[in-house]
């Protein structure tokens, strides 16, 4: 009898042990991911800036990095959805090794459309590694969801030192090959990421998923809440790139160093990710649409302290304050979407989300660098009030219509 009585107990321990193992596996993997994305970040415009052929294209490889993730989102949810999201984590970071090579291959050749290449794969990795959030939340308990999500999201903790220190480090290393030597990094830290990625054990697709059950994607995408969650997640990660993608040359155009553009994405990436050590406690405790709407408050005081100034600490101060709106507002969006869909219904639906924000966002990337150029740091700042509106408005007639 005692035994008999035990193995519920067992069983809970152990699935309880396998979320844990889980949850740091994609948590360390999202940390080692996001480093890939922060160099591109640091990176991409500056190159952009010596390849292009016009200067008006100077973000057109951090905007191609944008349209990687868009175009992938979709066939990586089909591939989830009928083969498991492993088979999904493997071809994303096989994606960001490939990356890294075109990248450094693009340096020596001087090729800018190699390089635009090289960043629409690592593109299509980071699309991969966003999907890491909801595999995370998957595989736990539903009451421990939220906490699971933001638990993986607090791994890009260390992307922006990994990152930055990275570019920091090697950028200087091959001369006269500006960032050859970090794009071979990245491929590295993109190898290492698939071999701890090995370890994570999910379930596979149920007959009910890969047969595409559950409601039709028409009706799910035209609930309220799902178009609340979309909007909130598209403006704060189109706002989020929109500024980080042209700060950097910004900080060049107004004749701050690589190292100090470097050290600000550094902090920018710690506080995208550092509160989501919390943000899953608050979003339980509070709901989402409050702790989007702190994200959104930030995200507008962002691009106010970037209006009062343009030397180091108003670039820094931010991007810092952008990190931590796009924290809020992104990871609480995500939770919105969690309560939209059934089981069977995830993968469509999810990654029809995230379609919609990085497609979004690309567009985004790609205008910044050409506003940079015409009007200046100040025109870029002001634009962002306008998105920042319009989730503001839904968010409060969101909350009347649940009132």
């Amino acid at each position: 009898m005692t035994t008999i009585s035990t193995l519920p107990d067992n069983e809970a321990a152990g699935s309880l042990r396998r979320e844990r193992s889980n949850v740091l596996r994609l948590a360390i993997c999202q940390a080692l991911a996001g480093a890939n994305a922060t160099v591109v970040f640091a990176t991409g415009a500056v190159v952009g800036d010596m390849l292009a052929p016009s200067k008006a294209l100077a973000t057109l490889p951090v905007s191609i990095f944008v349209v990687g993730m868009a175009l992938c989102t979709l066939p990586a949810g089909a591939i989830a959805q009928r083969r498991g999201r492993r088979m999904v984590f493997m071809l994303g970071t096989g994606c960001g090794v490939l990356a890294g090579l075109l990248a450094c291959l693009a340096m020596l050749a001087a090729s800018f459309w190699l390089f635009c290449f090289a960043t629409f794969c690592a593109g299509v990795y980071a699309a991969v590694v966003l999907s890491f959030r909801f595999a995370a939340a998957d595989c736990a308990a539903p009451a421990r969801r939220p906490r699971a999500l933001s638990l993986v999201m607090a791994g890009g903790v260390f992307a922006g030192i990994i990152g930055a220190q990275l570019v920091t480090h090697t950028m200087n290393l091959w001369p006269p090959y500006l960032f050859a030597a970090t794009y071979i990094g990245q491929a590295a830290v993109a190898a290492l990421s698939a071999l701890i990625l090995l370890g994570v054990k999910l379930p596979m697709p149920t007959a009910a998923e890969q047969a595409g059950g559950g409601r039709p994607l028409g009706v799910i995408v035209r609930q309220p809440r799902f178009i609340l969650a979309v909007i909130c997640g598209v403006v704060s990660y189109l706002l989020m790139n929109f500024l980080m993608t042209a700060a950097p040359l910004a900080m060049k155009l107004c004749g701050l160093s690589q190292e100090s553009a470097n050290l600000g994405l550094q902090w920018h990436v710690i506080a995208m990710y550092g509160p989501s050590f919390w943000t899953g406690h608050l979003i339980t405790r509070f709901g989402a649409a409050k702790v989007v709407a702190v994200g959104l408050f930030l995200t507008g005081a962002a691009s106010m302290v970037g209006l009062f100034g343009i030397d180091i600490a108003h670039f820094w101060a931010t991007l810092i304050l952008l990190g931590l709106g796009w924290n809020f507002g992104f990871v609480g969006a995500s939770a919105m979407v969690l309560e939209c869909h059934r089981p069977e219904e995830k993968a469509r639906v999810q990654s029809f989300n995230d379609f919609a924000v990085f497609g979004t966002m690309a567009i985004g990337s790609f205008l910044s660098g050409g506003l940079l150029s015409a009007f200046g740091w100040d025109m870029v700042l002001w634009l962002s009030f306008a998105p920042l509106l319009i989730a503001t408005v839904a968010l409060a007639a969101g909350r009347r219509a649940a009132a």
